[in-house]
């Protein structure tokens, strides 16, 4: 770690206002973007492919953006339900007085 923090400090001054920027630069550049982007889209893929097996394609999808791999499980939940509308009321007809 004191290692990163070299690599990412070197030349830096941290009471520069710009010191964040440059710090923070330098620290995304080093983050494997090509195989983050590579796992990201797989995962999108296979929950894609359940939630299509399952007939809930869009909930395989959404929940592997948002969960990646753990988000697999959600086509295999149960659907939610509209709850039921109770039955209707029988028909209003004269009322019988004693």
């Amino acid at each position: 770690m004191g290692d990163l923090l070299d690599k990412v400090m070197q030349g830096v001054d941290p009471a520069d206002p710009a010191a964040f920027g440059i710090m923070f630069g330098r620290l995304m550049a080093l983050v494997p973007w090509g195989a983050l982007v590579a796992w990201s889209v797989f995962f999108i893929v296979v929950g894609a492919l359940l939630g299509w097996w399952r007939g809930r394609l869009m909930t395989g999808v959404v929940w592997a953006i948002i969960l990646g791999p753990f988000g697999w499980i959600m086509p295999f939940l149960p659907a939610r339900r509209k709850p039921a509308l109770p039955p209707p009321l029988p028909p209003a007809g004269p009322s019988k007085k004693r």
